[in-house]
């Protein structure tokens, strides 16, 4: 019979042993996926995808309308989203806490973030497509503003119950009013934290279609107008790899890299960003 130390290194072997192996597992899968993104996206992006608008089949074109339509899209979502998401975020972990109103936001924040993007679309498409008679791109930016909003609720409130009650304390001793406190102390001692849910809200909203398919719908044609159907990537993308066109396939490739190396870029400089800010601070 094994002594109570050799039990607990068993026990820590093969629980390392486990934990390295689905590591290994999830790293796997994650990079087939780039290596399929790679192989067979990379070798048609080429200067045309950005200059050129989405063409008819048969013809030559690119993603130029698209891309467009997308940094619009998440560009309003996040600006609509996230400040919703910051001031919630912030009543939830410095003004409600326990709170009746509080737990209340809280199950309706984790019910909306855990609810379907596509019913989200719809709830949209019924509010603001259906009474208005047409798709449009501030429809699709409210659709992702709601994906937004849950992501950076509960990412903003986790990073302001780490920061140490000691520094609040401190600072209302100095005379301080508490929202000077939240303001000046507090939030900028968890900036990193809330821009990193920012950015996760980006990720999620980057590659979404369900959403836009109800409200912004796409455009074949070049298009800034945010009070009509908005060209976009994902929906671009869906359209084009379940058509029988070689073209649209090889564009959908192209269109699915852009996406996973925008995302990759956006989270590589944001952590290099915040990483120099702390080393000077």
């Amino acid at each position: 019979m094994l002594s109570p130390y050799r039990r607990r290194l068993v026990v820590n072997a093969f629980n390392l042993g486990v934990s390295v192996l689905m590591t290994l597992f999830g790293l796997f899968w994650l990079a087939w996926l780039l290596w399929t993104l790679l192989s067979q996206g990379l070798q048609w992006l080429g200067p045309h995808v950005f200059t050129a608008s989405t063409p008819p089949p048969g013809e030559q074109g690119g993603l130029a309308n698209a891309i467009v339509g997308s940094l619009l899209l998440t560009g309003f979502g996040v600006l609509i989203g996230a400040p919703l998401g910051l001031l919630a975020g912030t009543f939830l972990a410095e003004f409600g806490r326990a709170s009746r109103l509080a737990a209340a936001v809280r199950f309706i924040n984790d019910v909306l973030l855990s609810a379907p993007s596509i019913l989200i679309g719809v709830f949209v498409y019924t509010v603001l497509v259906v009474p208005f008679g047409h798709f449009s791109g501030w429809a699709g930016a409210v659709a992702l503003a709601l994906i937004v909003v849950p992501v950076v609720v509960r990412t903003t409130e986790d990073m302001l119950k780490l920061v140490p009650d000691a520094l609040r304390e401190a600072a209302a001793a100095l005379g301080a009013p508490y929202w000077k406190v939240v303001v000046a102390i507090v939030y900028r001692a968890a900036l990193g934290g809330i821009m990193t849910g920012v950015l996760l809200a980006v990720a999620r909203i980057s590659g979404e279609t369900a959403p836009l398919l109800f409200t912004a719908l796409s455009n074949q044609f070049w298009s800034t107008d945010m009070s009509g159907p908005v060209a976009n990537l994902p929906v671009v993308i869906f359209q084009f790899a379940m058509s029988p066109y070689e073209d649209w396939q090889h564009l959908a490739w192209a269109g699915a890299l852009l996406i996973t190396l925008a995302v990759l870029a956006l989270n590589i400089v944001a952590r290099v960003a915040f990483r120099r800010r702390k080393a000077r601070q």
